[in-house]
């Protein structure tokens, strides 16, 4: 493998390519531009992918930041075999930092996303897995952990300017106590702190490691309370 060279920021071309791919999502336009592709998502991607996962393992030291394919890049190809929508292409770049005992998409980690014009940051699990919804759910009425969790919760909202997400049914899940004081959390299919603006000056410069460390680094309990509650749901002698 080549190496991968220093950050110094993604450039005016990576903006250009996805607003051009969201106008021409076609296989024809993307091969008529993957070189820009290459020189101005790819390697730039590589790069930020190394950088921010030295600066994540501060907080998260078995953090996993993959510069690759299918690993911590997202594969731009979209899987259109049971979708309406044909588009060959995903019109955004996608990156991924996780930890934990399961597969990428099954633990918690920090994400950006870049898709012209919004720039994205989220923490948590933007969707929970099947197999640890309900144990998420015993979690947050448990005495001990739930009130660690709404703790975790409150000081993120009320020290940052990150968004508490992934509230998505209408109604407390069967056998649970709509009264208890996390009910509105039984609300959610997942659970993330997220951040999201315009294309910011500073995704053109090498401090964008930096400023996207500083941004989670308040979630850092919120990741640390996941983690313990998958090690918790693989205990046999823990009920969740």
């Amino acid at each position: 493998m080549s190496e991968i060279a220093e950050f110094r920021g993604f450039t005016k071309e990576t903006v250009a390519f996805f607003r051009g791919l969201k106008k021409n999502n076609t296989r024809e336009w993307f091969e008529g531009h993957r070189d820009v592709y290459e020189q101005h998502v790819m390697e730039p991607a590589k790069s930020f992918v190394v950088a921010l996962g030295n600066r994540l393992k501060e907080i998260s030291p078995n953090i996993v930041a993959a510069p690759k394919i299918n690993k911590s890049i997202f594969r731009l190809n979209r899987d259109t075999r049971f979708s309406q929508d044909k588009s060959p292409y995903k019109p955004n770049l996608g990156l991924y930092f996780w930890e934990g005992p399961r597969c990428r998409m099954e633990s918690p980690g920090f994400y950006v996303h870049l898709e012209p014009p919004t720039f994205l940051l989220g923490a948590g699990y933007y969707m929970f897995p099947d197999w640890l919804l309900e144990r998420y759910r015993r979690a947050v009425i448990d005495p001990k952990y739930g009130k660690e969790l709404a703790k975790i919760l409150d000081t993120i909202a009320k020290t940052t300017d990150l968004k508490i997400g992934g509230q998505h049914y209408k109604r407390t899940p069967a056998g649970y106590d709509g009264s208890h004081p996390n009910a509105p959390l039984l609300l959610h299919n997942g659970l993330h702190a997220g951040w999201e603006t315009t294309v910011p000056d500073v995704l053109f410069t090498p401090g964008l490691p930096d400023f996207c460390f500083e941004k989670f680094k308040p979630t850092a309990p919120l990741h640390r309370w996941f983690l313990a509650l998958m090690n918790r749901a693989a205990s046999p002698a823990i009920r969740f």
